[in-house]
Parts: C-alpha cells; sequence; structure tokens
C-alpha cells in the first residue's frame, strides 16, 4: 500500500485530501498540532469506511515535534510514497508592509517556510525509499510576484507583507528542490487550491474544499512522465 503523510490535516483542504487519497488506496497520515482535533478527524474518516489512516501529532514550527513525529511514521513504514506540505498560518490582519509588526511576520514564516523546509527535509530519507516519490507544496495565488504587479488581477489589492511573501519564498525553494531532485524520481511541485471555503479565511472562499483537494490530488499522484518544478492552480500552470 502507498503511503502519504499530510500536515495540518484535521481540518479543511487538508482532511479533504485525506479523505480522497485514502479512497484511492493510500495510507495516509494525518498530522495537526492539536491531539485532540486530530484523533477527531481520524475518526470522522473511519466512521465513513476508511481504515488506512492514522494521526501523528506534530508541530511543524517545532524542530523537535518534527523529529518525533518522523520516528513515529518509520516506525509504521519503511517508505513514505508521498510528502503533501499543507500545513499553513494566515498571520495576524492587516499586514501592511510599512507598520506590520515584525514578530508577525518571522511567525508566519517560522510555519510556511521555515517549517515546511524542515518537515521536508526530515521526511526526504523515508520518500527516497519510494520508487515514485512525489512533493506538494501547497501555495496561494498571493504568491504570485506576477499577479501582484497586474492591476487586472481580481486579487490586486489583496497584498500583505507576511503571508503572500511566505508562500512565495515556499515557491522559490519548491523550484531550488525540484531542481535538486530532476534527475531522479521525484516531482515536487507548488501547487495552488484556490481560494476555498474554509476555517483559514472565515469560510468566505468561493471553492468547495472537495474541488480544491482534487489537484492537490492530482500532482500527489502524477507518473513518471509528470512535471515537476512548477507552479500550478486549477487553472493552469500559474505565473511566478
Amino acid at each position: 500500500m502507498r503511503t502519504a503523510l499530510i500536515t495540518g490535516a484535521n481540518k479543511g483542504i487538508g482532511f479533504e485530501t485525506a479523505k480522497q487519497l485514502a479512497q484511492k488506496g493510500f495510507y495516509v497520515f494525518i498530522t495537526a498540532r492539536d491531539a485532540t482535533k486530530g484523533e477527531n478527524a481520524v475518526e470522522q474518516l473511519k466512521q465513513q469506511g476508511l481504515a488506512n489512516i492514522s494521526f501523528v501529532e506534530m508541530d511543524i514550527a517545532s524542530a523537535s515535534s518534527i523529529q518525533t513525529a518522523k520516528g513515529k511514521v518509520a516506525s509504521q513504514t519503511d517508505t513514505l510514497d508521498v510528502l503533501i506540505n499543507n500545513a499553513g498560518i494566515r498571520g495576524n490582519g492587516p499586514q501592511a508592509a510599512s507598520v506590520i509588526d515584525i514578530t508577525d511576520v518571522r511567525r508566519v514564516f517560522e510555519t510556511n517556510f521555515f517549517g515546511t523546509v524542515q518537515v521536508t527535509q526530515a521526511f526526504m530519507p523515508l520518500l527516497k525509499l519510494s520508487d515514485e516519490p512525489r512533493i506538494v507544496n501547497v501555495t496561494s495565488d498571493l504568491a504570485s510576484l506576477t499577479l501582484h504587479n497586474d492591476p487586472s488581477w481580481r486579487y490586486y489589492a489583496f497584498k500583505g507583507a507576511a503571508y503572500g511573501p511566505s508562500k512565495t519564498a515556499l515557491n522559490a525553494y519548491t523550484v531550488s528542490l525540484a531542481y535538486e531532485l530532476k534527475d531522479t524520481a521525484f516531482k515536487v511541485n507548488a501547487v495552488n487550491p484556490g481560494y476555498t471555503a474554509t476555517d483559514f479565511n472565515n469560510n468566505m472562499g468561493t471553492k468547495k474544499v472537495e474541488d480544491a483537494a482534487q489537484i492537490i490530488v492530482q500532482y500527489a499522484t502524477l507518473d513518471k512522465d509528470g512535471p515537476t518544478g512548477k507552479f500550478v492552480s486549477d487553472y493552469g500552470e500559474s505565473p511566478w
């Protein structure tokens, strides 16, 4: 059975992604900072007939928590086929560049960027043992510097000095990692699920989680001829 690990998967897009991958026959490790919420998420999926799910507590902003989680996963599987870096925080708002508290910027980057890098590095040994390892870094439209400079873009006014830049940095890391692994079986991509109605945005998004998760699952299950090092959305390849 192929295996997948999804960070921040106790609710929203991460939860739905876990559900869809489990339905495809993957054994899915759900991670979350809050053990109670994580266990409840697993129980919900098991009540829907999905037994191939388990919870691993992990705070991606904590190096020690990541290492502990890695040990638990490694005790249950010899390989990891898919890593989906979904966990992220929005940070406090507004995020005006001239006045934002640098502590808030650091806090957002600690999770969205540094945490994701640490998780990826920690699980790399298990991923390298897979025949077809896949890494999906969940990103956002707001990561695109090209779109941010286009006055006709529908989200042109959605500027900020923490969340968007943290995802831009994540995109840059994706490019670097994909290049490093270009001569291997890895596929590494930055995937934007779109503006989805979740707790993350007070359910103001325009997409359903079922639809948002589909593109993440698509890139988590690419075949050997699939793309790598791309920034993609459900409407196609996105501009950096």
